[in-house]
């Protein structure tokens, strides 16, 4: 416990924010007291804990430059309205897809539902473009069959 008060002020030096040097202390106790019988000189624990500090802060602001840039990127596209279907009729569609065997489900969501083209949908599958028209015709066929087959 001496060493936290300055590990807490260290760490919040760093971060700018109480809660995230909180986190950031306590991360790093757990990481050093594991250690802490390899450490080679156990009398600088003090300055494996700010070393432990240091670090777990770099990975945060990694992880935070990754997270700001996806948000960037997706506020790039444009926001889709989905035009509201009857529940019951989407259930039973997505219970039938769900049915179906992993490559036609793959084949389907990926024309009709994220409307890629042909060639791409095939590039993800890693597959010909006559090798998915084949499995999106399968699967259409499995549909139309399920959905005629199941009561109103």
């Amino acid at each position: 416990m001496q060493h936290a008060p300055s590990a807490l002020r260290f760490a919040y030096f760093l971060s700018g924010d109480q809660e995230t040097a909180r986190d950031l202390v306590q991360d790093a106790f757990v990481r050093v007291a594991g250690r802490f019988r390899y450490l080679r000189q156990p009398d600088a624990f003090d300055a494996y804990l700010r070393r432990t500090i240091v670090n777990l802060n770099a990975s945060r602001l990694r992880r935070l430059k990754v997270e700001r840039s996806t948000l960037d990127r997706e506020a790039a596209y444009p926001v889709v309205a989905i035009p509201s279907r009857d529940p019951h009729v989407s259930d039973e569609l997505w219970r039938a897809i769900l049915d179906l065997p992993p490559r036609q489900r793959a084949a389907i969501v990926l024309r009709f539902y994220e409307d890629l083209s042909e060639a791409q949908a095939a590039d993800i599958l890693r597959c010909s473009v006559k090798a998915l028209n084949q499995l999106v015709v399968r699967a259409m066929k499995t549909l139309r069959t399920r959905i005629d087959e199941e009561p109103s």
